[in-house]
């Protein structure tokens, strides 16, 4: 489908205190790692940053506020980073959990509910997909080895988007549909967080081998599905692992259709 330059912003991480030697001192930064941006301006669309509001401060919610980047965007992408405040989903924060970001959490939350109710195209990357299913009441794994719900693993620091292990697709699902029938592929894995209870609304259109949710859709909405994975990792190094084509495609197709 031509689709015109559609407009896809992208949320971005925060680095609250950045290393001296970038010279900032005392700055927060608001960052994009560059392959996702390229991969959607590699499909034809624009990419832009979204800016964080943070409530109380500089920028005030009567000046910009997310129902400014809703109407002027035509898809939005939550990108990985900081795990997600457990108190979001009710839970006391364990020994095990992450750096997390409450100022990110509320922005992106508030960011997914109004693209959704706008009915313009989500997709949530790792990060991402978790916070699709907090969003719609579901709860995640802290940590999956200490729940005792990971066969494999599923992060390597070492090797970081070199990991990778295999996924089942969800037999007659949409994800399945776009890569051609398919029942397995592979997928690189940078996560130590998953799904625990799923929330409304949400299917589950893949799992790892041993049972990990790695895909969530959203059966009310045009588009508003989440991976595990980071299809923007998976480039010419590495010819094996599932081809993002199809899945940013279809995801820019839909923001096409809801110009």
């Amino acid at each position: 489908m031509a689709r015109g330059k559609v407009i896809i912003g992208l949320s971005p991480r925060l680095l609250r205190s950045a290393p001296a030697e970038l010279g900032f001192r005392g700055k927060t930064l608001q960052y994009l790692e560059q392959s996702m941006a390229h991969c959607v301006m590699r499909l034809g669309a624009v990419a832009v940053m979204i800016p964080t509001i943070e409530r109380g401060g500089s920028i005030g919610q009567w000046e910009v506020a997310t129902g400014d980047y809703i109407a002027t965007l035509d898809g939005l992408i939550l990108q990985g980073g900081a795990d997600i405040d457990p108190r979001v989903y009710g839970e006391q924060p364990g020994e095990l959990l992450g750096p997390i970001d409450a100022v990110r959490d509320r922005f992106e939350l508030e960011l997914l509910r109004g693209f959704a109710e706008a009915n313009k195209p989500v997709l949530g990357v790792c990060r991402g997909m978790q916070l699709i299913n907090v969003a719609f009441g579901g709860t995640l794994h802290q940590d999956l080895d200490a729940a005792g719900v990971a066969g494999h693993a599923h992060r390597n620091d070492a090797l970081y988007d070199e990991h990778a292990h295999e996924i089942e697709f969800v037999a007659g699902g949409w994800l399945q549909s776009i890569y051609s029938g398919a029942h397995r592929a592979r997928v690189n894995s940078i996560h130590h967080q998953g799904v625990n209870q799923l929330g409304a609304g949400l299917i589950v259109e893949a799992r790892s081998t041993d049972g990990v949710v790695e895909c969530v859709r959203h059966e009310s909405f045009a588009f508003l599905l989440g991976v595990q994975w980071h299809p923007e990792f998976h480039d010419a190094r590495f010819p094996a692992l599932l081809p993002m084509e199809p899945l940013l495609g279809a995801f820019l197709d839909v923001a096409a259709q809801k110009r």
